[in-house]
């Protein structure tokens, strides 16, 4: 009988082939450091299974920096992540869609070596009736001194991620996550309390028959974003095409890397500069995406080239499958974003 693989194995195995040609050793440092987002992700889904059941849903009462009403368990999810990596010497820094400020620690750079950016649960307005809702992370190596302050370190662009993933919570909870080497997903086995490979070096379809927006807000897009899914839906791909739209970004993007097809996000009269924000949303997916064969811009360039000006930087969001995403780099940009 073939022995499972939690994620912690898979990282170290993940470590020691990349270290092979050097002749070092995995430390387990960032095995260590991502069982902590892994411990989080399990207390914030047994509350949510138990949401129903305890007085965890609605609101909290209070706005968050992004001035949004906070949910309950926008709170408890948030409290869990700086719980559980808090602890991790090897953390420097905590940046969270809840927090206004980025938390750090009196750690110095050989020990505190990594800076977590997170969305602690994303689509938790969902929560009341029972949708899909998600945990988005991203993994950042904190500069050397003499090339940049901590702070500096908390803005540098997603191309120089060495990590990032998402939690589902559904009918199943599936970690899904990326050093940089292929995209691999784990599926919550509540029997024994670990996440266990299920998905090994997953990749998106060259083209899907899905694409997901929110059509409410046509009236405020670019005319190229009509035209464009007006393609879609008219067969310029030489597909038909369905709509699906979950209104919660990890679940949307979840579907669209298992089934290809395109998501959308992006820019309106109302929001000119977009509603998705780069650190803790746009990028991890983005890597996410590229990694699993598929493309991520922001209608002006590459999501992972945009250097961030703040922590909580909005932009347009489109990613998705390699051909709907090329046509649609063709008609928003006149001369093709890359």
């Amino acid at each position: 009988m073939a022995m499972i693989t939690t994620v912690q194995q898979h990282i170290l195995q993940q470590q020691q082939a990349a270290l092979k040609a050097t002749g070092r050793e995995a430390s387990g440092t960032f095995s260590w450091l991502l069982s902590g987002i892994t411990l989080a992700a399990k207390m914030v889904e047994a509350k949510i299974r138990s949401a129903g059941l305890s007085d965890v849903l609605g609101a909290f009462g209070a706005e968050n920096v992004q001035g949004e009403q906070q949910q309950k368990l926008d709170v408890y999810a948030n409290q869990a992540l700086l719980h559980c990596l808090g602890l991790r010497d090897s953390v420097a820094a905590l940046v969270s869609e809840e927090d206004e400020e980025p938390v750090t620690f009196n750690r110095d750079a050989e020990t505190g070596k990594y800076i977590i950016v997170f969305d602690p649960l994303d689509g938790s307005s969902n929560i009341d009736v029972n949708v899909n809702v998600g945990t988005i992370f991203s993994v950042l190596r904190r500069m050397p001194a003499e090339l940049g302050t901590l702070e500096e370190s908390i803005l540098q662009p997603g191309f120089r991620q060495v990590a990032a993933g998402y939690v589902v919570y559904g009918p199943s909870t599936v970690l899904v996550y990326t050093t940089g080497n292929g995209v691999h997903g784990f599926t919550l086995d509540p029997t024994i309390g670990a996440f266990v490979l299920s998905n090994e070096k997953m990749t998106m379809p060259e083209q899907g028959s899905y694409y997901s927006v929110n059509e409410a807000n046509a009236a405020g897009w670019p005319e190229e974003y009509r035209g464009y899914v007006d393609m879609l839906r008219t067969g310029g791909l030489q597909k038909e095409y369905s709509s699906r739209y979950i209104g919660s970004l990890v679940a949307d993007f979840h579907r669209t890397l298992l089934k290809g097809g395109v998501f959308l996000y992006p820019p309106t009269l109302k929001q000119p500069k977009g509603k998705l924000r780069l650190l803790y949303e746009a990028n991890p997916l983005a890597f996410i995406a590229e990694q699993a064969g598929g493309m991520a811009t922001s209608g002006a360039g590459r999501i992972l080239d945009i250097k961030p000006e703040g922590i909580h930087q909005r932009t347009p969001f489109c990613v998705g499958s390699k051909r709907e995403m090329e046509a649609l780099v063709a008609a928003v940009s006149p001369v093709g974003v890359k």
